[in-house]
């Protein structure tokens, strides 16, 4: 279900500061919303999985929060991680 290290290694040069920047805010985002990518695709194939159901809600959980601290922080970082991910708000 995570993603793969060559997944993960182009989503952190794409969205941090350098190749190491595991934690900065854009690179979680973009991290959590590849793995609830992968976990909807999951889901539409297995229906009755609820356990992939409730880790999905813990990681769209995790998003929304990091999502509310970047809008507090800079709101153009926010807007820019909005449309480089299509998600809507």
């Amino acid at each position: 279900m995570a993603l793969n290290k060559e997944e993960i290694t182009s989503i952190i040069t794409k969205y941090g500061k350098n190749e190491k920047d595991t934690g900065d805010s854009e690179v979680q985002i973009a991290i959590l919303t590849g793995r609830i990518n992968q976990l909807t695709e999951h889901r539409k194939l297995f229906k009755k999985d609820k356990s992939s159901q409730r880790a999905m809600s813990i990681l769209v959980s995790k998003r929304r929060r990091l999502l509310k601290y970047v809008q507090r922080a800079d709101l153009e970082r926010y807007r820019s991680i909005l449309k480089d991910l299509g998600l809507r708000k």
